[in-house]
């Protein structure tokens, strides 16, 4: 069923007659007559008693003048809510971020993109990378921010965070006030990891291997502040980015680099490649741009611990 033929149909039973409809609608009479014929062609009953100087309705007539009426509301419901979709006025925007980069990267975009866009819902999640990028490929998020590497295959990229780990250690710690340590020196050390659904998790474990031990895992947790208490309760060590490291209180835990190996943190967002990106993802990627330059937000964090002592020459 044709929509522009309902819509003349309306109209001249609004009007009373087709000159009035073509007047009103701005379209030729003979136009509007043949429309409404086709109606009636494909209805299989006459919608409309034509009369010399005016139309009246049919009971068929009525009846398809109810619902024609309501079809046409609904279509222009339709038509008001995807334009205020374009132009951002509502909509939905479903963010997943690691608990470790809310505060530091997310907070401020967060109010930047609302400010904005008061109109859009925003809702967030706080998970590991792995299973912020099943939310993302299943379709329960529309961007997230995970540790690098990714699928790029699967995931559109932007990265914006390029940082290292950092060794964090107890001040009473034998190496704590070392400049730099390399990660074999600490396996005989507890190490306090992050959960394995997080990326960390994994390259951490990793990495040891390739040093040649196996840590043991006293604690595991999905906040970093509770794993610096865990340290600065003298249980373990962790490894963290620079990011929260300086962040640190120097009087309950030290942070110290590692020159061997250097374990990378590299975050970037992801979206799905094969899908449509609605217009609330399409503005809090392109914020995202202009906020974070080329994409790139390199950490530059203060040592924690004072450095070595120089030799005294006479």
């Amino acid at each position: 069923m044709d929509v522009q033929a309902l819509r003349y149909f309306v109209e001249v039973a609004r009007q009373g007659g087709f000159t009035r409809a073509s007047q009103s609608l701005h379209v030729t009479q003979p136009a509007i007559s043949k429309m409404v014929k086709a109606l009636e062609e494909e209805l299989g009953t006459p919608l409309l008693v034509r009369e010399r100087r005016r139309v009246t309705l049919t009971d068929a007539g009525q009846i398809v003048l109810e619902r024609a009426e309501g079809v046409l509301d609904s279509l222009r419901v339709i038509e008001e809510e995807v334009s205020e979709l374009s132009a951002l006025r509502r909509g939905r925007l479903r963010i997943g971020m690691p608990p470790i980069t809310g505060v530091t990267f997310f907070a401020p975009l967060l109010a930047e993109y609302h400010q904005a866009y008061p109109g859009i819902v925003l809702e967030l999640r706080e998970e590991g990378s792995h299973h912020l990028e099943a939310l993302v490929m299943n379709r329960e998020l529309d961007v997230g921010a995970v540790v690098l590497p990714t699928d790029e295959e699967a995931f559109g990229i932007m990265p914006f965070v390029k940082d290292e780990l950092r060794a964090v250690l107890h001040p009473s710690h034998p190496l704590a006030r070392r400049r730099s340590v390399e990660l074999r020196e600490l396996a005989g050390t507890p190490f306090v990891l992050y959960r394995p659904e997080f990326a960390l998790h994994g390259h951490i474990l990793e990495a040891c291997r390739r040093a040649g031990f196996k840590p043991a895992v006293v604690s595991e947790s999905s906040h970093w502040d509770f794993i610096v208490a865990t340290v600065a309760a003298n249980i373990g060590a962790a490894l963290l980015p620079n990011t929260i490291c300086h962040q640190l209180d120097p009087r309950q835990v030290l942070s110290v680099r590692l020159s061997e190996p250097r374990i990378p943190w590299d975050v970037a967002l992801i979206w799905r490649k094969d899908r449509h990106l609605p217009p609330a993802t399409r503005a809090w990627l392109e914020l995202a741009r202009r906020r974070w330059g080329n994409g790139v937000v390199a950490s530059r964090a203060r040592p924690s611990a004072p450095p070595d002592p120089k030799p005294q020459g006479r």
